[in-house]
């Protein structure tokens, strides 16, 4: 299903991360999310689409 929305929790599941880490990434409008009843929710392929995004920046040497 290509529009299946998420939930926090989905999504920090699908990426391993903790869902704190998913939180803080959607308040600080860092991955694409909206806001159903005042809880957060994911689209899917707009994660995909992010991951790929993600995936061809180049990264800062540290």
């Amino acid at each position: 299903m290509t529009n299946e929305i998420l939930t926090i929790k989905q999504v920090a599941d699908y990426l391993q991360v903790n869902e704190r880490t998913i939180y803080k990434l959607a308040s600080e409008e860092k991955i694409p999310a909206f806001k159903v009843g005042g809880s957060w929710r994911f689209q899917r392929t707009a994660i995909e689409t992010w991951i790929q995004q993600q995936s061809t920046q180049p990264q800062l040497a540290s």
